[in-house]
């Protein structure tokens, strides 16, 4: 039974970024548990939820980098989600303090925000700094709120393995373990969290599969379920830099990229915690299993 047909109360539930990868798995599993009437969400292109408003959402523009568009978005809301800006920066940190501040004047009795595990001003990632700030400010407005701290999404594996099964290579700079977490679940658990009092608040343990995974152990699994060898080769910086440079890969992109193997190799990704096996009811999914996903169709 849905949560809001319990407690006969329809409050306003508002997603940001709804149209995303993370966004609009979030909304899915929040109307499994909300009446339509209930959900709304901010988007910065609403011609892309159609789906949701034939479906029964309120949809309204807004767009982080322009907040006066977010006070009709974030209107009447109950509790806000805000999904972090997918922009990378300085520029990513205000985007976001502009979405929480505009769902506080909006008169959000609680704010949830997606950060990350590793949230750090110290990290080698260059997205922890901007989660760390977020969550500072979010801490500090005196609103109840909660800061999600997801796991490493496992669909960067993808982006890890690259040609790994054709070539029988896995060439990458050192690394070390990942919490490789899927967005189904961490959609899942955000939803949980949305739709029921009293689970979280503040900045949450890390929300994470229940094993962390360095390339070789991916390599292994790789070669297991393909039955092709794939051999893990460790390359420097420079080199993976260089051949991704010449592949095509922007400069700036190349540089984001070796700062998550900086950072995964100084341990920050290693941590596993059970909190999500606890809000989502079942076992996260694992590794193996996303890497299925990510090659079965080769």
């Amino acid at each position: 039974m849905r949560n809001a047909d319990i407690k006969g109360v329809c409050n306003m539930f508002v997603v940001t970024g709804a149209t995303g990868q993370l966004g609009s798995q979030i909304v899915d599993r929040l109307l499994d548990r909300l009446p339509p009437e209930a959900v709304g969400v901010s988007v910065r292109d609403v011609d892309r939820a159609v789906g949701l408003a034939e479906r029964g959402v309120r949809v309204r523009a807004g767009d982080f980098t322009d907040p006066a568009t977010l006070e009709h978005a974030f209107e009447g809301a109950d509790k806000v989600l805000v999904v972090s800006a997918a922009i990378h920066g300085a520029a990513a940190v205000a985007a976001n303090r502009a979405a929480i501040d505009a769902a506080r004047a909006a008169g959000a009795k609680r704010i949830l925000y997606t950060s990350h595990q590793a949230a750090s001003r110290d990290s080698l990632f260059a997205p922890q700094p901007t989660h760390a700030a977020t969550e500072e400010h979010l801490a500090g407005l005196g609103v109840p709120f909660t800061a999600l701290r997801n796991g490493f999404y496992a669909s960067t594996l993808s982006l890890c393995i690259g040609a790994a099964v054709q070539t029988g290579q896995l060439v990458a700079p050192a690394d070390g373990p990942v919490s490789w977490t899927a967005h189904a679940d961490l959609a899942e658990a955000a939803a949980v969290a949305l739709a029921e009092e009293g689970l979280l608040d503040g900045i949450t343990p890390a929300l994470t599969a229940a094993q962390a995974l360095d390339l070789e152990a991916v390599a292994a699994i790789l070669s297991d379920i393909t039955g092709r060898t794939v051999t893990r080769v460790v390359v420097t910086d420079d080199q993976w830099r260089s051949a991704a440079i010449a592949g095509g890969m922007p400069p700036a992109a190349a540089d984001f990229t070796l700062g998550m193997y900086r950072a995964a190799r100084h341990g920050e990704f290693a941590v596993t915690d059970p909190t999500l096996e606890t809000l989502i009811g079942r076992r996260p999914t694992s590794a193996r299993v996303a890497l299925e996903a990510i090659v079965a169709p080769r």
